[in-house]
């Protein structure tokens, strides 16, 4: 299973069916040098990067976070020169770490975002959401969303993004307009963006932008704030560039969601009976919070009344303060989902939104060893000490012959079990 930096081995009895459920996996491109080169000289929707920075005089570049492993030291040094080479002097480029509400990247990890000499010769900042005054309001979207997006981002000339699309547990899938909002946005554009309004909708879920309407928010909002170019990539199983598309970001990104659904759907032709999922390992993994994606995407594959086995390092630990209130605070995801259904959204509540939907279907178990385990009798499931015992209860009880789903990458993995849901006996 894919687990904090060097995985973890299960031993797993043979009295069961077993269906592997691997992210499948496209083809690294031969040249993506090439590739990228073409894609900037001949964009989607849109003039070639160069042109579309001539007369401008800064720029600011939206970045994903150390969550993401996106490849922005690769892409970052051929969008920087035509950025130069079009008139726009280095000291008027920034490059902001889009953490949305997560931490802010250290030192250390903004050189591994963006690379060293980037790190060394650009400006490279930090995204603080808690700091009101450091956005621009924007003002509401047709649905009430308060706009505040990063003053950094909105004062550039040219506005830019570098995402990377995998499937994403309530918008679909990551990248594009997610590196503005809710990447730029202030903390309140983003509770009400992940209020049970959006989180709560089942059209919210991974793999899905059609009608999801938590994809159409984030597209207004970044037309908004005039989202003008993006580079998107798709990455396979051994983090090698497997697509790679740039342009008007909207369709840039459309081109790059069909081929990764292309690429990564998995089908079952009937649900599982149990499920062992990871959260994709090193860095999704390093707090509980961001591990909770790996039970949402194993949910789409396991009978209602199943069990879910969730492996995650958690090596930081449970997440943000709020988050780690939240999860002492209710006992039972019903009292969860019931009192925080009209109440004010709290940080980081959104996750607890999504295992709340889980737990509803299917009894969810933990092997979750960052964690500590004055955690574990509020985490609406078992917690285990090690992994063997976590795999002894998810197979006890279970008839010979059953089936388990096994997901090594969690939420890199996009399945669905085609046939009708049935209970679990």
């Amino acid at each position: 299973m894919a687990f904090g930096k060097t995985g973890l081995e299960l031993e797993l009895p043979d009295r069961f069916r077993y269906r592997i459920l691997e992210a499948r996996s496209a083809e690294a491109l031969p040249d993506p040098a090439r590739t990228l080169e073409q894609a900037l000289e001949d964009p989607i929707g849109s003039p070639p990067l160069i042109e579309l920075a001539r007369g401008r005089r800064s720029a600011a570049i939206s970045v994903s976070d150390i969550t993401r492993p996106a490849p922005n030291s690769f892409v970052l040094p051929a969008v920087l020169e035509r950025l130069e080479a079009a008139g726009i002097p280095r000291e008027g480029i920034t490059i902001l770490i889009a953490t949305g509400l997560h931490r802010p990247a250290t030192d250390a990890e903004i050189r591994e975002i963006v690379g060293e000499q980037i790190a060394a010769r650009y400006r490279v900042e930090n995204h603080f959401a808690r700091d009101l005054e450091a956005h621009r309001y924007l003002g509401r979207t047709k649905s009430g969303t308060p706009v505040y997006i990063d003053a950094r981002f909105l004062d550039a000339d040219l506005h830019l993004s570098l995402g990377l699309i995998e499937p994403h547990f309530m918008l679909g899938f990551s990248g594009g307009r997610k590196l503005v909002a809710p990447g730029l946005a202030a903390r309140e554009t983003i509770v009400v963006l992940h209020s049970p309004r959006f989180i709560r909708d089942p059209r919210s879920a991974e793999g899905l932008v059609e009608g999801n309407p938590l994809h159409e928010e984030l597209l207004e909002i970044a037309s908004m704030a005039r989202h003008d170019f993006s580079v998107e990539v798709a990455l396979n199983r051994r983090r090698e560039i497997a697509g790679l598309w740039a342009g008007e970001p909207v369709q840039a990104h459309r081109r790059g969601v069909e081929f990764v659904s292309r690429a990564l759907l998995e089908e079952m032709d009937a649900p599982a009976d149990a499920a062992i999922t990871s959260s994709a390992g090193y860095p999704l993994d390093l707090t509980f919070y961001q591990s909770i994606k790996g039970a949402s995407a194993a949910a789409h594959v396991v009978k209602p009344g199943g069990r879910i086995l969730l492996v995650a390092a958690c090596e930081e630990g449970p997440g943000a303060p709020e988050f780690r209130e939240l999860l002492k605070r209710y006992g039972r995801a019903e009292q969860y989902l019931k009192e925080t259904e009209d109440a004010e959204v709290i940080i980081d509540q959104w996750q607890l939104d999504k295992l709340a939907l889980v737990v509803q279907k299917a009894e969810v178990l933990f092997y979750v060893p960052g964690l500590a385990a004055d955690y574990y009798p509020t985490l609406w499931g078992r917690a285990f000490a090690t992994a063997r015992e976590a795999v002894e209860a998810l197979t006890a009880g279970l008839e010979p012959g059953a089936t388990i789903a096994v997901i090594p990458e969690g939420p890199y993995v996009l399945a669905r079990a085609s046939a009708p849901e049935t209970c679990a006996a």
